[in-house]
């Protein structure tokens, strides 16, 4: 029986997951540094789209399968080094995603009150790595830096209220500061213009349907010229995107208690502050014949007390692993892992550590196809791993006092996520911090 480990269970770990159990005999390890699967599936998803969320119940099914087993709480580099999964696995496939943000290498960029989306994402999503306390909303003007469905999201859960939110998954820490939340201006800037904006039409129309919050925007910011008129009557997509916009330019102030302000061909030169953020220095921008943005040396002043920064994820190398620091990714050839520019045999990559955060999460299923077609292909002629008991890595990680959270352990946590919520007329509340995971998942029947 093949024997293989895949680091990594959001959606690329998963449906590799799927993709090898199809060819019988394989027995597959998940491991994930957290004690719960799915990644952004859980932590990255916004709280109030359930349909996205629900997902979840199409991998439950896959880490369900006889031949897989659900390892959490375990991270590759500190619990497990590579040489240790050579020696449990016959092939490695990682797909640890890609969980670093990218920078806008500016002046200021470290104060207190200037951080990424990714961050804030991560705190209302309830992720174990990012403390309760990280944001208090104390902050009556938000800059967030970006044009993707990521600082949609930022941005609509800023404008909500608590009674919008209340029903949703969101931790109780999280519906504590949305209730006290001081925010009344939100400032959705973009480098470039309307056309090169990577907003899908669903969330940009989702935006404009606040119940608290009315969405304002320049019609002076939806000027184009000829070829760029052109392109949008040749993108349907691109087209119902702009139609979106144009209606919001028509809007005046209606008087509700919050403000979207969507800004185009701005772009961020610095963060001002002595101790802690105060404003956001601007630069109109103007397309170059490449369609990048560069500065017209026109500069206006933003005051705000917030700056969440999204402007892409980046990969994050793990220890052992070759790294490429250029594109963020795992040097491979088609899912084969590339060391000093040959095959690295035995090693896989899936996902956005395999291609770059790019694609939305049914994009993982084609690549991880891939590149569980080339383990599959090299199967015959990988190297044997030496030790061959499937519980030897259980009790590696034992004596090396890792508390490892099983499916079963997974169960438990679920349920105990369904009484609190219950508790409060919700669904499930999410459990945030890792102590209230660990403990819950304890409860499970099969913890190892």
């Amino acid at each position: 029986m093949l024997r293989v480990a895949v680091v990594g269970c959001g959606p690329g770990g998963v449906y590799s997951v799927g993709a090898l159990v199809q060819h019988g005999d394989v027995a597959v390890d998940v491991l994930d540094r957290v004690p719960s699967p799915f990644g952004l599936v859980r932590y990255g998803v916004a709280p109030d789209h359930p349909k996205i969320q629900s997902i979840s119940g199409a991998l439950e099914k896959v880490l369900e399968h006889p031949a897989v087993r659900f390892l959490g709480n375990v991270e590759v580099g500190t619990h497990l080094r590579l040489d240790d999964l050579h020696r449990h696995y016959d092939g490695l496939i990682f797909a640890n995603g890609a969980s670093l943000d990218r920078r806008l290498s500016i002046p200021g960029e470290d104060l207190p009150g200037s951080t990424s989306a990714t961050d804030f994402v991560s705190w209302y999503s309830g992720h174990p790595d990012t403390p309760a306390g990280r944001f208090s909303l104390d902050a009556r003007r938000v800059a967030v830096i970006g044009m993707g469905n990521v600082a949609l999201d930022v941005t609509r859960i800023l404008a909500k209220s608590h009674d919008e939110l209340r029903t949703t998954d969101l931790p109780d820490h999280v519906l504590q500061a949305l209730a006290v939340s001081r925010v009344e201006d939100i400032h959705l800037i973009g480098r470039r213009g309307p056309a090169q904006a990577r907003f899908t039409t669903k969330e940009l129309r989702e935006l404009g349907e606040l119940a608290h919050a009315d969405v304002l925007l320049d019609p002076h910011d939806l000027d184009m010229d000829e070829a760029t008129a052109q392109r949008v009557a040749d993108d349907a997509a691109l087209r119902r995107n702009i139609d979106v916009l144009r209606e919001w330019s028509t809007r005046s102030p209606g008087g509700r208690e919050r403000r979207v302000h969507v800004r185009f061909m701005l772009r961020p030169v610095e963060i001002l502050g002595d101790t802690h953020v105060t404003g956001l220095r601007l630069e109109r921008t103007r397309l170059d014949a490449n369609g990048n943005a560069v500065g017209t040396g026109e500069q206006s002043t933003l005051d705000t007390q917030l700056v969440l920064r999204s402007v892409g994820y980046r990969g994050l190398a793990l220890a052992g692993m070759p790294f490429d620091t250029a594109t963020g990714v795992i040097p491979n050839v088609g899912g084969r892992v590339l060391r000093d520019g040959g095959v690295a045999m035995g090693e896989y990559v899936a996902g956005w550590i395999k291609r770059g955060p790019t694609g939305v999460i049914g994009t993982n299923k084609h690549d991880a196809n891939e590149t569980v077609a080339a383990l599959l292909a090299d199967a015959p002629t990988l190297p044997r791993a030496p030790v061959r008991d499937p519980d030897a890595v259980l009790r590696l990680l034992h004596d090396r006092g890792v508390d490892v959270v099983t499916w079963e352990g997974w169960r438990a946590i679920q349920r105990t996520e369904a009484r609190l919520g219950q508790a409060q007329g919700r669904a499930r509340a999410k459990l945030a911090d890792r102590e209230s995971l660990l403990r819950a998942a304890n409860e499970g029947v099969g913890h190892a």
